[in-house]
């Protein structure tokens, strides 16, 4: 079933979206050569914490899959992964592409949103694809309007992809959120316009394309967490938590 939201509870998804936007702000700006991403999931975890939330990823385990607690605050993808990644001890180097997706929670709501970057001097291609991404993101965005179809959001983000030469991750997808981190509806960043629910003032989706350089098929590892993309090639990813309004759509997870 899909929940909507009331202005009251918004509010509060919004205090969640801040918390994140600020971790990944900070996060961002320490993204550089040899460090590594376990260090800035010590950074992420610092901000959430002290802003008397919880990091929602932290010993999170879907019903559906049989895997460990995630064991991090962040995922940090590098390069070929695409999406949960686990930060460890590997230092960042010259021309990584990472994608950092952080989720957080206060008051009995959550917040979640992705960012990808460039470790110093990029290729052309890496800086192409996330600045594709990003496109892709916003152009989702702008159609989450009260009376469009939910496939019409999806509908933006491949047509920016495939415009571009990218192809767009089909496992995985984005999804509703409110009092748990993943709601309904699932948000696919492929299809068709003009089909699915009609969007509705007080719906809150987190929308996440996630772009291949290459194939849209990933690979997930024998633990269940990290996913790679299947020809090595390289993966980006960008997400917000947005509601719809009466107006204009509303971003959460911004500063």
């Amino acid at each position: 079933m899909i929940v909507v939201k009331s202005k009251e509870e918004i509010e509060k998804m919004r205090k969640a979206g801040r918390i994140v936007a600020e971790a990944l702000d900070a996060v961002t700006k320490e993204a550089k050569v040899k460090v590594t991403t376990k260090e800035l999931d010590r950074i992420a975890e610092s901000v959430i914490t002290d802003a008397g939330a919880k990091p929602a990823f932290r010993g999170y385990k879907p019903d559906f899959v049989h895997c460990e607690p995630f064991p991090a605050t962040i995922c940090a993808s590098v390069n070929a992964e695409v999406v949960h990644g686990i930060p460890n001890n590997r230092q960042l180097e010259e021309g990584d592409l990472l994608s950092i997706d952080i989720g957080a929670e206060i008051d009995g709501y959550y917040g979640d949103a992705t960012v990808s970057v460039v470790i110093g001097n990029g290729s052309p291609l890496a800086s192409k694809l996330v600045d594709v991404t990003r496109q892709a993101l916003y152009s989702a965005i702008r159609v989450c309007r009260a009376g469009r179809r939910l496939s019409d959001v999806s509908h933006a983000i491949q047509v920016v992809a495939e415009s571009q030469g990218f192809s767009v991750v089909k496992r995985f997808v984005g999804h509703g959120i409110g009092t748990s981190m993943h709601e309904d509806p699932p948000v696919p960043n492929y299809g068709e316009p003009g089909n699915g629910p009609v969007l509705k003032p007080g719906m809150v989706l987190a929308l996440e394309p996630m772009l291949n350089e290459g194939t849209s098929d990933v690979i997930a590892s024998p633990e269940r967490w990290i996913v790679v993309t299947k020809d090595g090639k390289l993966s980006a990813h960008f997400e917000h938590t947005v509601a719809i309004t009466e107006g204009e759509p509303d971003v959460l997870t911004v500063l």
